[in-house]
């Protein structure tokens, strides 16, 4: 039972966007995903609300419970498990690294953002756990600052993953309405690179990819 732990120690870096859609995209493949939502502004939560508890379902959970919460999701049938994490909060971001299989760590390709994920890199380092930086909320089509944000976050320690999360007004529209991108515009630019970054993470937790799609990898 695969899980996922989404931090950065940086607010607006797009970590519950990206949870939620890494869940949402599981779901569409014919998975059985969950959302633990760690974040006291419980922004997931809300975003469950708006689609009336559709699934991916999204339960809420203090950094003291999350083991044992992730444990009874387990043991209820959840094939993924994405955990989504506040900024500034060192006692989440370490239990969720800590239960995680992988680690993934949004960050916009600026220089404040860059330089702020220099902590949420010592700790999975730290903690010797599977991590990659991912890009979001950037220009859609800016190949340099993507390959120099790549180069300097892998002195870090972490990896850049090779699909970007760019900036596009279709996740804001869809948030808005409790949807997905994959939901709200399945033929869109941004549906494309949720399956994109939702297979890639498939590949690096050893998972099948798109299970009822016919995308067997």
């Amino acid at each position: 039972m695969p899980t996922v732990a989404i931090i950065s120690q940086k607010g607006g870096a797009g970590k519950t966007t990206l949870a939620i859609h890494l869940a949402a995209a599981a779901h569409e493949a014919g998975r059985v995903a969950l959302i633990v939502d760690t974040d006291p502004q419980a922004t997931a939560s809300q975003w469950a609300s708006w689609r009336h508890d559709s699934p991916p379902e999204v339960i809420d959970s203090p950094p003291p419970r999350l083991a044992a919460k992730v444990a009874a999701a387990a043991g209820q049938g959840a094939e993924l498990i994405v955990i989504d994490t506040p900024p500034h909060a060192d006692s989440a971001a370490r239990a969720a690294v800590e239960i995680a299989d992988l680690v993934l760590i949004p960050c916009r390709p600026s220089a404040f953002d860059l330089s702020a994920i220099q902590t949420t890199a010592k700790l999975v380092q730290l903690l010797k756990k599977p991590a990659f930086v991912v890009f979001t909320a950037g220009a859609p089509n800016a190949p340099r600052v993507y390959a120099e944000a790549g180069e300097l976050v892998a002195v870090y320690g972490s990896p850049a993953c090779p699909v970007i999360i760019p900036d596009r007004a279709a996740y804001r529209h869809a948030s808005a309405e409790g949807k997905s991108v994959i939901e709200t515009e399945p033929n869109g630019r941004a549906a494309s690179d949720i399956w994109q970054f939702y297979d890639w993470t498939c590949r690096q937790l050893d998972m099948k990819t798109r299970k009822c799609k016919g995308v067997i990898a």
